[in-house]
């Protein structure tokens, strides 16, 4: 366990990265002012981290294991007898949840302003999707595709939809449900999985 004044130390990095990513793409940030406006050393910076794609790393482990905590609170609370469709609702909703509850970060993650936190925040809501599916494999269920392709398949879609409900004004708790109701249809019309045959 760090201790409280580098924990410190690393929430002030993380804020005032967050905060110049208001500003300024990824890419123009440097360590330099990032350290000029956290008020901390370069050397400081570097006692923590290698670079501040170790930093923005580190915002994004955070951020998989709330995720990933609420997933697992998701499951034992609503789905005991582990249902696909359910468990990838519950996917979809810790996802969302951490993206919209950790907005001030996760607003920055477009692609053409910032493809660096684009494409690690792709990668891994794909990762954890992907880990998901997997595992259906080990119940009654066949996978018509790889779970790389079926995760592709799902985030792509899913992303897609929310993006076009972001740009006709969606409410959020509409932009919810509806999502939910899109990946249940294409989870209970076995487009992805089948069951297996005894």
């Amino acid at each position: 366990m760090e201790d409280r004044r580098i924990r410190k130390t690393k929430k002030n990095l993380k804020e005032t990265l967050v905060e110049l990513l208001a500003e300024v793409p990824f890419e123009q940030i440097s360590i330099t002012e990032l350290c000029k406006r956290a008020d901390i050393s370069r050397i400081t910076f570097y006692s923590h981290y290698s670079d501040k794609y170790a930093l923005v790393d580190e915002i994004f482990a955070d951020m998989t294991k709330i995720g990933t905590e609420d997933y697992h609170r998701r499951q034992e609370e609503n789905n005991p007898t582990r249902d696909l469709v359910i468990g990838y609702i519950n996917v979809l909703d810790s996802i969302l949840s951490i993206y919209y509850d950790r907005f001030e970060f996760f607003q920055h993650t477009n692609p053409d302003r910032n493809p660096y936190l684009a494409f690690a925040f792709y990668n891994i809501v794909l990762d954890t999707v992907e880990l998901h599916t997997s595992r259906i494999q080990k119940v009654n269920l066949e996978l018509k595709y790889s779970p790389r392709k079926i995760a592709g398949f799902v985030c792509f879609g899913i992303l897609g939809f929310i993006n076009e409900c972001h740009k006709a004004n969606t409410p959020l708790t509409k932009i919810k449900k509806e999502a939910r109701a899109l990946l249940a249809d294409i989870l209970k019309s076995d487009v992805v999985v089948k069951k297996k045959e005894r």
